[in-house]
Formats: structure tokens, C-alpha cells, sequence
């Protein structure tokens, strides 16, 4: 639950004055900001969107061929396994990085260097992923079409279809893999320049203003047999799904739902995220929709009702512009 730092009802008079016109004028942000470059390509992750315990592998080696990045590396990661090391799929690929026994037995390799090779350990599986996606790349180098998508594409279905191919197999399964991995790979990256923002800001903020005074329900999703009551994250998947974009249902996940703007650089819509952990994003607990001025609508506990409440608290972990790429890019289960 969050914290309550400030008098709902203070905020909900500074408030609500204002929200009204920054629900019409984000449309004009939007427009005075478009063309900016996005922050695809980053060499160095967005805070907090990697656990902290695997933060350094993952920078470490995904810098060990030009076909990756570590953006690219965590994308690909939380695609297999949202980070669980336990993780066992229908096909039996097993740990974070998801080998089958087969390609792991061929192309595990010992990162920690503790003289075995362990599929289960992260510090063996992250590097064995990372050199198993460079020798992918230079087996299909010479296919048509970009390296890195044919590199995800061998990883996904195996270099011959991508060869037969000459290039992305007409598989769906293949062709989803890709286009999630290089969506997801903006929302692990550290932006270089400004987000572009999104239009759809403006209407998920219109909704969420619709339900300020309703209480907060634990689970809520705003359903009539819950009395159209939310918790935080309910409230934020209903505002942006009323605006045609469908987000997990747990903060932690909406999270990767599109690249991470500083704070100076948020704007109406954004969501903001707040974690005792202020290194791991799988440990945020709490979020809100930015409307300017410091202040969020969000669901913030048990007794409370949707109101106000500011961003600049010490819990504040960061945030996330949401896209339809980013969106459709997560993945629904492990």
C-alpha cells in the first residue's frame, strides 16, 4: 500500500482546475514534440528495468557482439522468462534464459568461470545467451534483411528456417518474437533524447478523472459486481484499454510497457511507479497517471478513495510512456 504523504482533499482542490485543460493541451505537447527522436539503440539500461542482481551481466555481455546491446539482452531475457530462474516452458527450455537441454548442451557456456555450466544459474545462462545469440548472428550474417531481427529469428526457430527463409520465417510465432523483442528493447534502454509522447495520454487521463472519489478495492478492476471499484494498477489498465491499448494487470509489468522519460521530461499521461526498491522494477508496488504539476491521479489503499496525490516522494521509482508497440509487446505468461 502507499504511503499517504498529503491531505487528498488539498490536492483534489489544486487539481482539479487544472487537469481539464492539460486533458485538451497534451494533444498540443504531443504535436510540439513530434518527430523527436526515440531512445531505440541505447547502449546503457533505463534505471531500476533490470534486476539489480543481474544489472551488471547484463550490460557486461550484452555489449560482446554488434548484433546486441544490453537493451536488447534484457528484452530478450524478460520475454523468456520475466526473470524467473525457475522458469520450465511446454518445450522444456529451462532457467532465465530459456535452453532447451539440446542447444544448452552445444552452446552453455561456465560465465562465472566456477568450472561448470549450470542452465539454472543466471550467471551462467544470461553470458550463455548473449554468446548464443553472437554466434547466431554471424551463422546468418550473409541473409538478406537486418542482422539482429534474423539473429532473434534463429534464437526463436533455428538458423536453417531463417536461411531457407532468407530471412524471418513466415511463422507467427517467429515474426511476434521479433517485433516484441525489438519493441521491449526501448523500454529497457535508457533514453538519449526526448520520448516522443503518445496521443492516447489524453484519453486515459479523461477516464481515470471520470472515477476520482471512488473507492479504492483491493483487485478492483472497476466491474459492476465490485462496484466499479479499482486498486492502482485496475485504474490504469481501464484508462488506457478505454483508449484501445491493454496493459498487464500487475504494476510491475506496465512498467515495460514503453520507453522511461526523466522526470523533467514527464508529461500528462505518463505512468508514474513507486518501489521500497528503488533498483528493481520487479519490486514496484504502486502506480499512478501523471497530470502535471507534481500530482497523479491514482488508487493509492485500503479506505481511500481515487484522488490526487504528488510524485515526489521517496518511494518515487520512475516512468513509463506507454505505446501500442510497447503494450502488445509484453509478454502474457512465462
Amino acid at each position: 500500500m502507499r504511503k499517504v504523504w498529503v491531505a487528498a482533499g488539498a490536492a483534489l482542490a489544486a487539481g482539479l482546475g487544472f487537469v481539464m485543460l492539460l486533458v485538451v493541451g497534451v494533444y498540443v505537447v504531443a504535436g510540439d514534440l513530434a518527430g523527436g527522436a526515440s531512445g531505440g539503440g541505447a547502449k546503457t539500461l533505463a534505471k531500476g528495468t533490470v534486476p539489480a542482481a543481474y544489472q551488471q551481466l547484463v550490460q557486461t555481455w550484452g555489449n560482446k557482439c554488434k548484433a546486441i546491446n544490453p537493451a536488447l539482452l534484457a528484452a530478450q531475457i524478460y520475454q523468456e522468462s520475466k526473470w524467473r530462474t525457475d522458469a520450465v516452458s511446454h518445450a522444456d527450455a529451462r532457467g532465465i534464459a530459456q535452453f532447451i537441454p539440446t542447444t544448452w548442451a552445444a552452446y552453455g557456456i561456465d560465465g562465472d568461470g566456477d568450472g561448470d555450466r549450470d542452465v539454472w544459474d543466471p550467471k551462467d545462462a544470461i553470458p550463455s545467451a548473449a554468446s548464443y545469440d553472437c554466434h547466431l548472428a554471424n551463422y546468418v550474417k550473409d541473409v538478406p534483411g537486418d542482422v539482429t531481427n534474423n539473429m532473434l529469428a534463429a534464437y526463436n526457430s533455428g538458423p536453417y528456417r531463417v536461411i531457407d527463409a532468407g530471412g524471418i520465417p513466415a511463422l507467427t510465432e517467429t515474426r511476434n518474437y521479433v517485433r516484441n523483442i525489438r519493441a521491449l528493447e526501448k523500454s529497457f534502454a535508457a533514453p538519449t533524447t526526448r520520448v516522443d509522447p503518445t496521443e492516447q495520454a489524453a484519453g486515459a487521463i479523461a477516464y481515470a478523472q471520470k472515477k476520482l472519489g471512488t473507492p479504492y478495492l483491493w483487485g478492483g478492476n472497476g466491474t459492476a459486481d465490485q462496484g466499479g471499484r479499482f486498486d492502482c494498477s485496475g485504474l490504469t489498465k481501464a484508462a488506457y484499454e478505454s483508449v484501445g491499448i491493454e496493459l498487464p494487470r500487475v504494476a510491475n509489468d506496465q512498467y515495460n510497457a514503453g520507453p522511461h522519460p526523466a522526470r523533467d521530461e514527464l508529461l500528462p499521461g505518463d505512468l508514474v511507479f513507486f518501489s521500497d526498491d528503488l533498483t528493481n522494477s520487479r519490486a514496484i508496488r504502486h502506480v499512478g497517471i501523471y497530470v502535471g504539476g507534481g500530482y497523479m491521479i491514482d488508487a493509492p489503499r485500503t479506505g481511500a478513495v481515487i484522488r490526487f496525490d504528488p510524485i515526489d516522494t521517496p518511494d518515487y521509482f520512475g516512468a513509463t510512456r506507454v505505446t501500442e508497440d510497447g503494450a502488445k509487446a509484453l509478454p502474457t505468461t512465462v
